[in-house]
């Protein structure tokens, strides 16, 4: 355990000297949940938008309870429309501070003495991995208290506010969020341990944000609903996918091959 927490240590003093991923921790997470509760601000005369009720997808009706208003209904529908927002958070993070990790220490000529140490293949992994995966779930769950605050201040009916922390928000948040975190951070880190570039490296690991934002615009065009078994059923693929990736992840990461591909 303290092998694996001094690597999380050094990763930190390392990767946040990087000024894109300092700005990624910090800033990104604040710009993401300031959307949703923008919305909330500019719709704080639900009367308003009682007519664009009748847009919503009908998919979205067993969402809305009966009790709300047309214009309530649309707030909670809009508002959710960004739950995706708090996805992309646990995916950018992780993926700046891992596609550093491996790259990074190649630049620095850190490298051939970390991988010289009698660390196993494993704990070097898990202590970079966790190094990019704390701070993504930190910065969501923060994200995320942030806008609950935000919504409470701002609605004006505090049943729009509990249909924001139930079950289908609660489990995108802290399960599906933390899979997310763990897919970023093994793709991320295998592209690491392949490319000679940290910039290269950070292109090609925000790769994996794409699906995310498919998903985003698909639910805008109304062709689905992020409601529970959605999200459920995301978790169950995102849980498999994750156990095959990091499979692969300490099958492609070779020492050999990464100490002489760099030079």
């Amino acid at each position: 355990m303290k092998k694996t927490q001094t690597i999380i240590l050094k990763e930190w003093a390392e990767v946040f000297k990087n000024r894109y991923v300092l700005f990624t921790v910090a800033f990104l997470p604040l710009l993401l949940t300031a959307i949703p509760i923008g919305v909330l601000y500019g719709m704080r005369s639900s009367e308003d938008f009682s007519g664009a009720a009748t847009d919503m997808p009908t998919q979205f009706n067993a969402l809305c309870p009966a009790g709300l208003s047309g214009g309530e209904c649309f707030q909670v529908f809009l508002v959710s429309q960004f739950m995706i927002m708090f996805m992309i958070i646990p995916l950018a993070i992780p993926a700046s501070i891992a596609a550093y990790s491996i790259v990074g220490e190649k630049v620095n000529r850190s490298l051939e003495p970390l991988l010289a140490t009698p660390l196993t293949t494993v704990e070097l992994l898990v202590g970079k991995s966790l190094a990019g995966i704390i701070p993504a779930l930190l910065a969501t769950w923060a994200g995320f208290l942030l806008f609950l605050l935000g919504a409470w201040l701002l609605v004006t009916d505090k049943a729009i506010f509990i249909l924001f922390v139930d079950a289908r928000w609660l489990v995108a948040i802290f399960l599906v969020g933390p899979l997310m975190a763990l897919l970023a951070v093994t793709f991320s880190v295998m592209v690491s341990s392949r490319v000679n570039d940290p910039r290269v490296a950070e292109q090609v690991s925000m790769i994996i944000i794409l699906p995310v934002l498919g998903v985003f615009f698909g639910q805008m065009a109304g062709l689905f609903v992020l409601n529970r078994p959605f999200i459920l059923v995301a978790a169950f693929v995102l849980a498999a996918v994750d156990a095959v990736m990091v499979h692969l992840a300490v099958r492609l990461f070779q020492r050999e091959t990464i100490l002489t591909r760099w030079k």
